[in-house]
């Protein structure tokens, strides 16, 4: 990194205002990928955004330089608790944390749009759909925002799941409660713990918990269509492609769900991606293809599996000792694979033959754990945009090349793995 002093001028800059002067409406793509009340309030009030920020923007980076593996471009504060979930949409970064707060970054200057969300239980996973932006929260409620009508930098609060209306239908029918704990039971539209992880998939919204439970949302009514008994241990990450969801678990298991012949919002198992035995496994990501399943797991190693959707059946393709101590977090863009770990650092890989990992670089900067990674899928300089947030509050920004600049005995390295 301090090679960047020769190419890269670094200075921070205090914005008097969050707020841009563009008149472009926030119009938000669902093409991001890969985690209240009880009832909705008729009165939202609107968020006013932060006065005053602070962030070191490296400037006037120049993507031709000679190649290098990454370079930072950006460090980004301003949230209270630790930075727990990363959505890109459109031209906008959403960073949500445990201090339940949510900040929309604008591209390409990385300047604060705005910021919403404040008191609303720590937010755990943040997606979005179209104009909306979907929020679970610790307090075991998923909340639904939207663009405020009067500005387009203030978020609105609009519901809250399960919605009232979801409650009024089911709460008066006592084969509609489950048994959470012992002498208590809940319907079974609820989560009874902590919402750890969404996904957004074919007009449906997919919610992980710590209770065990994958529960199937539609977007259209947000009403609650599905409750499965997925784990025998806290849902971790989940994601979806090609007509399968994969939800890991601290129980050491990928599982693979498919919706039922016939039943348009019945889901049903259709395999299981074992890891190491006695090991969480703390996300999850596929490919593309939907051809490769990779997960993150607590004892540091990334294991592969290799799918066939038509066949449904996975085998075990790689294990990878990518970190000293638990990988939290994987993301894929194209043919690369970058993990990050408790012990503070990113790990990029290139996806070889036969699904195999071949380390191609290390990023290092944050001051904790890296809890959540997102990827450009855009192509900038023969490289690509990736951002991570971690338990040090921080958001940071990075430019990672697409060619190896490895010596010839790193190559070697690299070729054996």
């Amino acid at each position: 990194m301090g090679a960047l002093a020769d190419h890269l001028v670094q200075e921070t800059l205090t914005l008097s205002t969050p707020l841009l002067s563009s008149t472009r409406s926030m119009s938000m793509s669902s093409n991001s990928r890969s985690s209240t009340s009880t009832s909705t309030t008729s009165s939202e009030a609107e968020e006013t955004p932060q006065r005053s920020h602070r962030f070191e923007l490296l400037k006037q980076v120049d993507y031709k330089m000679p190649c290098k593996s990454h370079r930072s471009l950006a460090v980004l504060s301003g949230h209270v608790g630790s930075v727990s979930s990363l959505a890109l949409c459109g031209e906008f970064i959403l960073s949500a944390s445990q201090g339940k707060d949510i900040i929309v970054w604008q591209q390409p200057d990385l300047r604060m749009f705005t910021k919403f969300g404040h008191g609303d239980g720590s937010v755990k996973a943040v997606v979005t759909v179209g104009n909306k932006v979907f929020t679970a929260h610790q307090d075991s409620r998923i909340r639904v925002w939207k663009v405020s009508r009067s500005s387009e930098n203030v978020f609105r609060l609009v519901d809250t799941l399960p919605t009232t209306k979801d409650y009024l239908g089911k709460f008066m029918k006592q084969s509609n409660y489950v048994q959470t704990r012992r002498h208590h039971k809940r319907l079974w539209i609820e989560h009874a713990d902590s919402i750890s992880c969404l996904t957004v998939y074919n007009g449906l919204i997919y919610s992980g918990s710590w209770d065990k439970t994958l529960k199937v949302w539609r977007v259209a009514d947000l009403k609650c269509l599905e409750s499965i008994k997925a784990h025998d241990d806290a849902v971790n990450g989940l994601v979806a492609s090609k007509g399968i969801v994969y939800s890991a678990s601290a129980d050491g298991k990928i599982k693979a769900w498919g919706k039922e012949l016939g039943k348009s919002h019945c889901h049903s198992l259709k395999g299981i991606l074992e890891g190491h035995k006695d090991v969480s496994l703390n996300s999850v990501v596929v490919s593309d293809d939907g051809k490769w399943v990779y997960g993150g797991g607590s004892d540091g190693f990334v294991m592969g599996w290799e799918g066939n959707v038509e066949i449904v059946r996975w085998k075990l393709a790689c294990e990878t000792k990518a970190h000293e101590m638990a990988v939290l977090c994987v993301c894929l863009v194209g043919e690369f694979l970058c993990s990050g770990s408790a012990d503070k650092s990113i790990g990029i890989w290139k996806r070889e033959a036969f699904g195999k990992l071949c380390r191609v670089g290390a990023i290092t900067g944050h001051e904790g754990p890296v809890k959540c990674l997102q990827a450009s899928p855009n192509a900038v300089g023969g490289g690509f945009l990736l951002y991570s947030g971690s338990l040090d509050k921080s958001l940071r920004v990075w430019w990672v090349s697409k060619q190896s600049s490895t010596s010839d005995s790193e190559e070697k390295s690299i070729i054996s793995c």
